[in-house]
């Protein structure tokens, strides 16, 4: 059994976590290099100064992904760096390296997917404001649009944002990750309208400049699964379910107001009351409908239902995990994009699966991660069932290489290919090798 025809095999990274050297290029920083240099922020006190060098090794690493008979790249256009003051006065150093890095993929047939905001928002855009403010979502959209100028016929494919759930809950609410806020409700409400109307804005902008680009939005959030055949419905209504305690992490929060013009909150929450006394014209102008979705998955959670109520399904003892701590629940990935094409009809692609191993370099020089190989076995096969149900496109492997991860540094390693810091050394894992070998044969090798 194979997966559909066409299907595209690929990979993804993102500039804040590869490429280093924030200020080479005329690129300015980004709220991440403030967050760096605050003690007790990251994990072992890294920082993202060099990373994985993607800024100088680009090269190297899309000719190792083209290696792998791999036909697409995801990657993020650092905001930062191409416009480091926030004010549109572009840096021609850093547009050229991205013109290079979108060149360097076409000429390996590897089609380039562009992530428009991974997370490296300008910190003089931060100082004036950030995703409080209206201009971050303007300053984004003129951004989005001279990008998409630039890049016209040989970019087909944007993300406006990726997990924006990941700004807003982590970035915002709970001072985890970069700018490092904890903010209320209300603020949080606020930053979550000037989120989505980044993607409204920045897809028109696409549109305009470049007619012919297909433009999505990457999200992440709760993925419920049935335990049973009859909880199927208990499953479908709790992956959608927002409530006051509970809305940052979910998929609607921001595909149903995108998507569909609605925001599911109870009427009488405080979420519901704030979406109420929302202006209409408001509400309209961040109802932009994406080409496409992406979605970001790596675990989901077991439900059933009872008497009218949802029950998880309590994780047994020593259930599987990966060296982050997360659970292995292939099952998310056959009912995430059912559910999703389900509720918004949108063709959609995977735009990151995958996890972190204690990978090491063993003795005769290579990296063995049988654990990534189950991992993805298992999760590949059950994608594989879901893709003709949901239209299913591409699948985005989490990550390409080995790198910075965020508030954890460089402490996991999600990579295909990995990375010896002190040397900067690629080397191809297991993985990689096994991960080439379900691309050329389209899935049918999962069964071998």
């Amino acid at each position: 059994m194979e997966f559909p025809k066409n299907f595209l095999w690929g990979a993804a990274s993102a500039a804040g976590q590869t490429e280093g050297h924030p200020l080479e290029l005329g690129g300015g920083l980004s709220v991440w290099d403030a967050f760096c240099a605050r003690p007790g922020s990251i994990q072992n006190g890294e920082t993202d100064e060099v990373c994985t060098d993607f800024l100088h090794r680009f090269r190297e690493d899309v000719g190792l992904l083209a290696s792998l008979g791999l036909r697409a790249y995801r990657f993020s256009v650092s905001w930062a760096r191409v416009d480091p003051r926030g004010t549109g006065e572009w840096s021609e150093e850093a547009l050229r390296y991205y013109d290079e890095l979108v060149d360097c993929c076409l000429a390996h047939g590897v089609e380039p997917f562009v992530t428009l905001h991974h997370w490296e928002l300008p910190l003089a855009l931060e100082t004036r404001g950030g995703w409080l403010s209206r201009e971050t979502p303007e300053a984004f959209a003129r951004f989005a649009g001279m990008l998409a100028a630039r890049l016209r016929g040989r970019v087909q494919h944007y993300f406006t944002l990726n997990e924006p759930e990941c700004i807003l809950g982590l970035g915002c609410e709970t001072g985890a990750h970069a700018p490092g806020l904890r903010l209320g409700t209300e603020e949080l409400f606020a930053c979550w309208k000037n989120l989505l109307l980044a993607h409204s804005l920045g897809l028109r902008a696409v549109r305009s400049a470049d007619p012919g680009a297909l433009v999505g939005l990457a999200t992440t959030g709760r993925i419920c699964y049935p335990e049973r055949p009859e909880d199927e419905a208990a499953a479908r209504a709790e992956s959608f379910r927002l409530s006051d305690g509970d809305w940052i992490f979910t998929h609607s929060q921001f595909l149903d107001p995108a998507c569909l013009g609605a925001f599911p909150a109870p009427e009488d929450s405080q979420l519901g009351r704030l979406w109420a006394a929302t202006p209409e014209a408001e509400r309209a102008e961040l109802h932009a409908r994406p080409d496409f979705l992406g979605v970001n998955l790596y675990n989901g959670l077991c439900v059933r239902g009872e008497n009218g109520r949802v029950v998880y399904t309590p994780r047994c003892p020593g259930f599987p995990r990966t060296a982050y701590d997360w659970p292995v629940t292939e099952q998310a990935l056959y009912w995430a994009p059912v559910f999703l094409a389900e509720r918004y009809g949108l063709p959609l692609y995977i735009s990151e699966n995958g996890l972190s191993c204690n990978d090491k370099i063993y003795r005769d020089g290579q990296v063995h991660d049988a654990d990534r190989i189950d991992f993805l076995a298992r999760y590949l096969t059950q994608l594989r069932a879901a893709a003709p149900k949901a239209d299913v496109r591409g699948y985005f492997h989490w990550s390409l290489t080995d790198n910075f991860e965020w508030n954890r540094g460089f402490s996991q390693r999600f990579g295909l290919i990995y990375i010896d810091y002190p040397t900067q050394r690629r080397i191809l894992k297991d993985s990689a090798r096994w991960y080439a070998a379900v691309a050329a044969s389209n899935g049918v090798s999962l069964d071998e």
